[in-house]
């Protein structure tokens, strides 16, 4: 997995790259077909925003969220990518569930 993590208005600490690369551990544990992951987190007046784009096989998932803290912003995002992802996988199992199914319907009736 690819990780870019870039700023505007904002520096990146150390600690603030370690807080989302360890948050961004746990969509792998969910689905590691991960190609690259794009992270864009940003200041606009009081609002702190998270971008993440995930690049997986055959689809590229967007997320944002905006919060008055920047950790808490990235709770937020990494909750809704979770889900995303989750809902991704589920899709892909389903199809191959499906085509599964398919085959074996045609096979009984040969």
């Amino acid at each position: 997995m690819n990780l870019n993590i870039s700023g505007h208005h904002v520096e990146v600490t150390p600690a603030l790259r370690q807080y989302l690369t360890s948050k961004l551990d746990r969509i792998v544990r969910h689905f590691d077909q991960v190609v690259d992951v794009s992270a864009i987190l940003s200041v606009e007046k009081l609002q702190q925003k998270a971008d993440v784009t995930v690049r997986v096989r055959g689809k590229d998932i967007h997320v944002e969220a905006v919060d008055k803290d920047m950790y808490a912003a990235i709770d937020l995002l990494v909750d809704k990518l979770d889900r995303q992802i989750v809902k991704h996988k589920e899709c892909l199992m389903d199809h191959r569930g499906d085509a599964i199914k398919h085959q074996q319907t045609v096979e009984e009736e040969e």
